[in-house]
């Protein structure tokens, strides 16, 4: 064989064989979780801000509610470099009209504000580790075995006539008492019984980023920092907090990026 063909060949499988490959599993639309893979020992970058690769090469993150540009992703390693953009598609959201709640819990008293504030700060404190547990990579299950969804992700709720802040999560209808599962192995970051919008409230860190949020608890059987495996009963369904009846919240955060919970459940 000709060198010249040979040593064009070389170049050819050089190129080719150290080429950055990535897959994505989700869509890329408003408020969606990302879960990517790519070389191991590679860096990955999202919208300029440096994430965490497991040794394997996965790869998380988040998508909001009303997310408007597309997002970026650069990938790299050694002297390799790939730059991913992807489109990311709106979503049409629902309203949702409450009426016939205590007025302190639509426009709280004053004397409460402290109070919500110090309550804010320790759910963002949650919201904000980022470990390296690796189970944000395992499929999620849902946290009850039968239960209607009466609220939905990104659903504008208007409180006894007051438009307020979007849903960020699924409402399941319950029973009182109806036993809950973790959806996912995690470690308790937080564990409250009586926030004063949430009532009992537990967050799961799942490693890079991602947590869940399970609210208006009855009761809890977990302590925080207590490993959870996923089908581990953590607690039951109540109407703690600002709730019109037991129900169960459950919410899926990139950090501070809030995510519907839809995108990782199998809701059907």
């Amino acid at each position: 064989m000709d060198s010249k063909i040979i040593k064009l060949l070389l170049i050819f499988f050089f190129i080719f064989s150290n080429a950055l490959s990535a897959e994505f599993n989700g869509k890329f639309e408003q408020g969606s979780f990302i879960l990517g893979r790519t070389e191991p020992n590679s860096k990955v970058t999202v919208d300029d801000k440096k994430i965490k690769v497991t040794k394997d090469g996965f790869f998380v993150f988040g998508l909001g509610r009303d997310r408007k540009n597309n997002v970026v992703i650069e990938i790299s390693k050694n002297k390799n470099k790939k730059i991913i953009e992807k489109k990311v598609f709106k979503r049409k959201y629902k309203i949702q009209k409450i009426d016939g709640l205590p007025e302190k819990k639509v426009t709280p008293p004053k004397e409460v504000y402290e109070r919500i504030k110090k309550e804010n700060s320790l759910i963002g404190e949650a919201r904000s580790i980022e470990s390296n547990l690796p189970f944000f990579k395992k499929n999620f299950i849902k946290p009850l075995d039968k239960a209607i969804v009466t609220g939905v992700y990104g659903s504008q709720r208007i409180l006894n006539g007051k438009p307020k802040w979007p849903h960020y999560g699924i409402d399941f209808a319950a029973k009182e008492g109806t036993e809950i599962k973790a959806m996912l192995d995690g470690t308790a970051t937080m564990v409250e019984h009586d926030l004063f919008y949430t009532g009992g409230t537990l967050i799961f860190d799942h490693g890079h980023g991602i947590s869940t949020l399970y609210m208006h608890m009855k009761d809890i059987y977990v302590k925080k920092g207590q490993n959870v495996k996923q089908g581990e009963i953590i607690g039951t369904v109540g109407s703690t907090g600002r709730s019109t009846g037991p129900h169960l919240d459950i919410r899926l955060n990139w950090f501070n990026v809030r995510l519907d919970p839809a995108t990782v459940l199998d809701l059907n």
